[in-house]
């Protein structure tokens, strides 16, 4: 069978059978396509994914260097591996021949520092929004663990201000309660008081006003929460570099310095395994610290 047919059923498999979510299936598509095009010709066949053919592949990735000079980094490179498996997984199932998936051997990728902020750096950071809705943002990525593409995605209608909570469909479909602080609470209810118009979410855009546009194209974009975020750092002139997500990483080592379980983190940042968690006790663990001074005093 040709692989881009194969490829069109196997995002179908991953949509309707496994529940994946749009932007693992629109990864996955990006990663396998890249694959097809390494294999070249009109009609690709799984007879072609051999052992060598996926060596060359590697040296491809690893050799890889967009337009701008940019290579792959080896996390991606490894997405793609993954991607890859996943493909001949689905191709076995059907019955169809091909390399097993488990031959495929994914590179070292390089130690990542998880960033995050002290509380007094989190503070001078909240204090710098210039708006309402800025402000607003800030707390509630601090007070709730958010990714950001959990933010941008919250309606007015589903925040319930007075219980101080809602839930979310998170990553892999995974439904959760997060809880919000009583300053986010206020400054929500701040922009809200502000806003004259009837738009659904619960974070709208401010440039480029337009009397016909919809609700979807007046939400505010990940990009643009990231731009936020990057801007106020600068101005808290902090010495990290910290994203939306790094507010999601301190959100987590601040509950974990604070003695909270490491299992209710886990619901409250809606990772589906524990081991996801831990990696926040390797950087911030009171009782060891607090070991660890007591016998290095200098």
């Amino acid at each position: 069978m040709n692989l881009k047919k194969l490829l069109i059923d196997f995002l179908e498999y991953l949509e309707i059978e496994r529940n994946v979510s749009q932007l693992t299936i629109r990864n996955y598509k990006h990663y396998l396509e890249r694959f097809l095009g390494f294999l070249g010709g009109q009609s690709p066949s799984p007879s072609e994914i051999t052992v060598e053919k996926i060596r060359e592949y590697r040296l491809f990735l690893s050799r890889y260097v967009d337009p701008k000079g940019i290579s792959l980094k080896r996390i991606t490179q490894n997405y793609h591996l993954i991607a890859l498996r996943s493909f001949l997984k689905f191709l076995i199932k059907r019955g169809i021949r091909v390399v097993a998936p488990e031959t495929i051997e994914l590179g070292k990728a390089e130690s990542r520092s998880i960033k995050f902020l002290e509380r007094e750096q989190v503070e001078r950071l909240l204090n710098q929004p210039e708006t309402a809705r800025d402000k607003a943002i800030l707390e509630t990525l601090f007070s709730t663990g958010l990714r950001v593409s959990e933010l941008v995605k919250l309606n007015r209608d589903q925040i319930n201000l007075d219980r101080r909570e809602f839930g979310v469909i998170g990553k892999g479909r995974r439904a959760r309660v997060v809880f919000l602080s009583e300053t986010a609470v206020e400054w929500i209810k701040k922009y809200m008081e502000k806003r004259d118009d009837t738009y659904k979410p619960l974070f709208i855009r401010y440039s480029g006003k337009n009397p016909t546009e919809n609700d979807e194209s007046r939400r505010l974009s990940a990009r643009s929460v990231q731009r936020l975020v990057e801007k106020y750092v600068k101005k808290a002139r902090l010495p990290i570099k910290i994203t939306p997500h790094g507010l999601r990483h301190s959100f987590a080592t601040d509950l974990l310095s604070g003695g909270a379980d490491l299992r209710a983190i886990q619901e409250l940042l809606g990772h589906k395994n524990v081991s996801t968690t831990q990696i926040y006790t390797h950087i911030t663990n009171p009782q060891l610290k607090e070991i660890h001074q007591k016998f290095h005093r200098r």
